[in-house]
């Protein structure tokens, strides 16, 4: 961590950047690993340019659907790079919430598959350790892998 505010997480997947990004930017592909499985993913809003709104829900054994993320693309370079925030929603509407962070998500081309790494910074060491605590690599660590398994050749 860099002081105290950020949580990284980086997973060599062989398989292009092309394949990752598209896994990223189809909302039937993004809905199929985004949430760790048995956890079920619906993709409400996927809009990959800056101000572009990103909104997911998620529910266990056939519940209601809850809040998952709700937030706002910063940055969307294909096949390189995504940058999401969750302290405001599409448009750069401004919102409290729960937790906020900005997602820094890099697809970079490695011995013939993807870097996929993602930095994750939060506004204060404290909120950075809740969502360590939360389960962050684990959670994290199992979309990444389940993303890999959608897509390795």
């Amino acid at each position: 961590m860099s002081n105290g505010t950020e949580l990284t997480i980086s997973r060599l997947i062989k398989a292009p950047p092309s394949m990752v990004w598209d896994a990223w930017s189809d909302p039937a592909k993004l809905a199929k690993w985004w949430i760790p499985a048995p956890i079920e993913c619906r993709v409400d809003t996927l809009d990959l340019r800056p101000g572009g709104g990103f909104v997911t829900r998620m529910r266990e054994g056939g519940g209601d659907w809850q809040p998952h993320v709700g937030g706002c693309f910063l940055d969307a370079i294909p096949e390189r790079k995504l940058v999401f925030t969750t302290v405001m929603t599409e448009g750069w509407q401004p919102v409290d919430p729960w937790l906020a962070l900005t997602a820094i998500l890099t697809f970079e081309p490695q011995d013939g598959g993807t870097l996929y790494a993602a930095r994750v910074l939060h506004k204060s060491p404290e909120d950075s350790a809740k969502h360590d605590a939360m389960g962050f690599y684990e959670g994290w660590g199992t979309a990444i892998n389940q993303l890999a398994g959608l897509i390795e050749r």
